[in-house]
């Protein structure tokens, strides 16, 4: 649990930070040219100190409730300092949710009080309350300091709720101000399938996949115009909670981290990862869905994530750590002293224990050293 002493550091650090940059309004690289993304997937938040833990060692399960949950997310935002929380789906159990919103408000909680911005996506369980998805959705983007939109606001015959794309900018002085740099998009992988003759869980549709294609045609037509055109795709993350049918192509041998559970992702393939591939922009996919799961590997040029399981409530393995991955994107220095691109995208995980033990970090993607028109990189940020 989180002592006094941190909970006074965690609310003097964070509104010190919102006075320097976090206030702004738009996601932009810091200073020191990075833009770091904590993944908390799986939360599985009922009804806090009421709501007991699973699948934990028999000498925690005394003291053990949703509050863990709380006190994890805490450590990591004090221990990490992200510029952006993105909760991956299963945020709630609605099934043990006596009252969704005062679930959310509390799952959310160390987010808001960190005036860090936070967006979310739906997973397969946060409906199964009293609330709708839609209602779900509609609740959460009118929380404090989210970014998270119900659906983008030109598409409205699009399916699913949580479907929205955000840009993260150049550093505030830099050529690139006025850039976005980095993409990020998140989908609604669903919940169940609505077809009778197809079972098991939800993908991601048509109408969504078309979303997708326009954006992204439109981002990199944006990044490669002027003012300050660029060569290349800014690079892009995508963010949803049901793996693709893709996963399955990873064993051992070609990933780091742990498989330790099947694949659960539908039951058919909708083609999203080849519309990905045929895109050119996304380089890595984060999901979660998969407790016991927590491996990274590539895959026709795309990383292939898991976070691992997160909250205390949700099923895990005793013994096995609850987990949050972290994504950092560094921006690449020019030999005229500035920030240019991004030049690298970083991953690692931490795991829940004494002290936030980091394991399995690893290089997701870097760019060529083409650079930016009358400016030449000079390495890694």
């Amino acid at each position: 649990m989180v002592s006094k002493l941190e909970f006074l550091q965690f609310v003097v650090f964070f509104l010190c930070l919102c006075q320097l940059r976090i206030c702004s309004g738009k996601l932009r690289f810091n200073k020191h040219g990075e833009f770091k993304i904590l993944q908390v997937a799986d939360m599985h938040f009922a009804d806090g100190k009421k709501t007991l833990c699973e699948d934990v060692l028999p000498q925690q399960m005394k003291t053990c409730s949703d509050l863990n949950t709380t006190a994890f997310i805490r450590r990591m935002i004090i221990a990490e300092k992200p510029d952006l929380i993105v909760f991956t789906g299963d945020n709630i159990y609605g099934f043990d949710a006596t009252n969704p919103v005062a679930s959310m408000n509390a799952a959310f909680s160390p987010a808001i009080s960190s005036k860090i911005p936070w967006t979310a996506v739906l997973g397969n369980h946060d409906q199964e309350s009293t609330l709708s998805r839609e209602g779900v959705m509609k609740y959460i983007i009118g929380m404090n300091h989210t970014l998270s939109k119900v659906n983008p606001k030109h598409f409205h015959d699009i399916d699913g709720y949580g479907n929205y794309n955000l840009e993260v900018h150049g550093i505030e002085g830099s050529r690139l101000v006025n850039k976005s740099v980095l993409n990020l998009y998140f989908l609604d992988s669903g919940d169940y399938s609505t077809v009778p003759d197809i079972p098991g869980y939800g993908w991601i549709k048509p109408s969504q996949q078309y979303w997708f294609q326009q954006t992204s045609k439109m981002l990199q037509k944006a990044y490669k115009t002027k003012p300050v055109p660029q060569k290349d795709h800014a690079p892009g993350l995508a963010y949803f909670h049901i793996p693709l049918p893709e996963y399955a192509n990873f064993d051992s041998s070609n990933f780091t981290g742990v498989r330790q559970e099947g694949i659960s992702s539908a039951s058919i393939n909708s083609g999203f990862f080849t519309t990905m591939v045929e895109a050119g922009d996304v380089k890595a996919v984060f999901t979660g869905h998969d407790h016991l799961n927590d491996f990274c590997g590539e895959l026709t040029g795309i990383h292939l994530c898991y976070a691992g399981g997160f909250g205390y409530h949700a099923y895990g393995l005793a013994g096995w750590s609850r987990r949050a991955r972290v994504v950092v994107a560094s921006l690449e220095k020019t030999q005229k002293g500035g920030w240019g691109a991004v030049q690298s995208i970083r991953t690692w995980k931490r795991l829940d224990d004494r002290h936030l033990t980091a394991i399995d970090r690893q290089l997701i993607w870097s760019k060529s050293s083409s650079g930016s028109p009358g400016e030449k990189p000079t390495g890694g940020a």
